[in-house]
């Protein structure tokens, strides 16, 4: 991304939230970079750098603003950098798959060479892989001991750090602090659990994201409470599994959603958080988006696409709601939940209330290995049909095998041609798994019947031609669609009459 300097300074000096995460802006009369929203006195234009990325601020000399805190910046979409592969290997480093593995696995990981991952990263970010990876470690682990009351040698680990000595050589170093003096700066306040902020870029249409959620929660693994969406997780690393819960409040006053994670996550808090990131799709640029979607956008601005914790879920929830209702669906998906999914600890339990009416949080959502093992007859128990087990348990076994990636930073159309090659898997299904797995903002299930009816169009070719313009983003689309259609089914209005 080519930065206008004069540009810069305007969106700095007007606090312009737009531009939060977009770029950072060093102050050499300070020795401190800042997020464009930073709410101190506004620098002299004279005295101002700017830089796309927290990393090539730090490669400059500066150090982070204690006051705007750039950890706490909304980071970029997966279609907002021309590099998608390096951003796929920028939001790996931020969900912590360096701390245990270095350069060449990262490359790995997202199909090419450590040589052209290194030339990828130089040509978007302006730094190497390795300083990247070392500011977000650093940026994670400031945050930790500003935002939680972990013990240092917690903070060190989770951070990807490999010893406590390490740690605080690098911090003094980088940032002129040690752990302790930077904690005794943030104690005041300071709650003992683990609570963060993840930053947004305004507008954000909280109750419609939170609607769709509500609508497809499944007993036992979500709950959806007025304002509040809570639901269990549990991710591998370190060979360990740790599993516990989520909290998400939105707090719109100041553009943030707040995150209250289980303490048994504490050693996964950099991979909780960009599951987050991706359910809620925080990278979004409404700006963008609403500007290109136009009249379709206007009802609700700031509409996201909602992402997954999981990709393997979204692809089981999307088999078994095929062709039948919502509420059946959830059914049997909580039903697969009980029996094939990991109880959740006792102690990640500790401390959730149960909403009025709804099931209690207890069980992470099957693993691919655990629904590739079960035997037919819980799949029937559980409601499932002969054809739909057959399809579920050849997703598994190709997801659990690395056949098959259901991860952000997957190719997708190479990943829509394996989904549809899995008798049983037709487009609908490849593309809403493209839609909310792969966070692929031009996916479109185009076969869907609400979009059908909303739209007024019966045929293929007049969907494609209907929505054509929408592209690169019909994916946002298909959720404002999807969105209008259960608003006249509310209503009940004539939707084809609607639509006409």
């Amino acid at each position: 991304m080519e930065l206008d300097p004069d540009t810069c300074y305007k969106a700095v000096a007007s606090h312009d939230r737009r531009f939060d995460g977009r770029f950072f802006v060093g102050v050499s009369s300070t020795g401190v970079y800042c997020r464009p929203i930073c709410a101190v006195r506004t620098p002299k234009r004279e005295n101002c750098t700017f830089y796309e990325t927290a990393a090539a601020a730090e490669k400059h000399g500066f150090r982070p603003c204690l006051r705007c805190r750039p950890e706490l910046a909304p980071g970029h979409g997966l279609a907002d950098i021309s590099g998608r592969l390096a951003q796929a290997a920028a939001t790996l480093i931020d969900e912590g798959f360096m701390a245990g593995a270095g350069v060449a696995q990262l490359a790995a990981r997202i199909g090419v060479t450590e040589r052209h991952l290194r030339r990828l990263f130089d040509a978007e970010f302006g730094v190497s892989v390795h300083e990247y990876a070392q500011t977000q470690k650093l940026l994670l682990a400031k945050r930790l001991l500003t935002d939680t009351a972990l013990p240092v040698t917690e903070v060190a680990l989770a951070a990807g750090f490999g010893s406590v000595r390490r740690f605080n050589d690098v911090l003094k170093e980088r940032y002129g602090l040690t752990p302790l003096a930077m904690r005794k700066r943030a104690a005041d306040g300071m709650a003992d659990r683990l609570v963060f902020e993840l930053g947004y870029r305004p507008p954000m249409a909280w109750g419609a994201l939170l609607g769709f959620l509500a609508v497809r929660a499944v007993d036992g693994i979500e709950q959806c409470d007025g304002e509040v969406y809570s639901r269990t997780l549990s991710i591998e690393a370190g060979g360990r599994c740790h599993a516990g819960c989520v909290r998400l409040e939105h707090v719109a006053r100041r553009a943030v959603l707040r995150i209250t994670l289980s303490g048994a996550l504490a050693p996964v808090i950099p991979q909780a958080l960009g599951k987050v990131r991706r359910l809620c799709d925080l990278g979004c640029r409404p700006d963008i988006v609403d500007a290109h979607l136009g009249e379709l956008a206007a009802r609700t601005p700031g509409m996201r696409l909602p992402g997954a914790f999981d990709g393997f879920e979204i692809g089981v929830r999307a088999i078994v709601g095929q062709v039948i209702p919502v509420v059946q669906a959830r059914r049997i998906l909580a039903r697969l939940a009980q029996v094939a999914g990991e109880p959740l600890p006792e102690a990640a339990q500790a401390g959730l209330t149960t909403p009025a009416g709804q099931a209690p949080l207890t069980h992470a959502f099957p693993t691919a290995q655990a629904l590739a093992a079960l035997p037919d007859e819980a799949y029937r128990a559980a409601g499932v049909t002969a054809a739909k087990t057959r399809t579920i348990r050849a997703l598994a076994r190709s997801v659990a095998a690395h056949e098959i990636d259901l991860d952000p930073h997957a190719p997708p159309e190479v990943t829509v041609a394996q989904l549809r090659a899995i008798d049983g898997i037709g487009d609908w299904t490849a593309q809403y798994v493209a839609m909310r797995a792969l966070g692929w903002p031009d996916a479109f299930p185009g076969t869907d019947y609400a979009l059908r009816k909303v739209l007024g169009v019966d045929t293929v070719r007049g969907m494609q031609a209907k929505t054509a313009g929408w592209a690169p983003w019909r994916a946002y689309a298909a959720i404002h669609l999807w969105h209008r259609y259960e608003a006249l089914k509310l209503q009940g209005s004539d939707i084809e009459e609607q639509a006409a």
